[in-house]
């Protein structure tokens, strides 16, 4: 019945700031973009990366987001990536700093970013 997850949407403050950060240091491509007429929506982009999809809405007069870090609700976008300290080293280079760990869990390692709103981004090495 259920066959997998479409996408994840997020609303960010800046959507070309936020584009450029998922495009350009993430390595997502920019699948759809289009302007739409249903307020308070008003341009919906579709990033791809893999088989993974983001989709990222601008929004007329988007509101800060809660900074509680254990609220009920989506926690964080989680990215497998394939050498945790060469993806640290990239994202380093790209002026793009390491939040959380990185922490060698036996079977796996986990690292934490941030993007341009401050929305957590798990980076896991299995």
């Amino acid at each position: 019945m259920f066959k997998r997850i479409d996408h994840v949407e997020i609303i960010p403050s800046d959507i070309e700031v936020s584009i450029t950060f998922y495009t350009e240091i993430l390595g997502f491509k920019i699948k759809q973009r289009e302007e739409v007429d249903a307020s308070p929506i008003k341009e919906v982009v579709y990033l791809e990366l893999d088989d993974s999809m983001l989709e990222l809405l601008s929004v007329e007069e988007p509101k800060s987001s809660s900074k509680t870090e254990w609220q009920v609700g989506y926690r964080m976008l989680a990215l497998e990536v394939k050498d945790i300290e060469d993806t640290i080293k990239y994202l380093e280079d790209k002026g793009i700093e390491i939040s959380w760990g990185p922490v060698d869990l036996g079977s796996s390692k986990r690292a934490e970013i941030r993007d341009p709103d401050g929305l957590p981004i798990e980076l896991r090495q299995w």
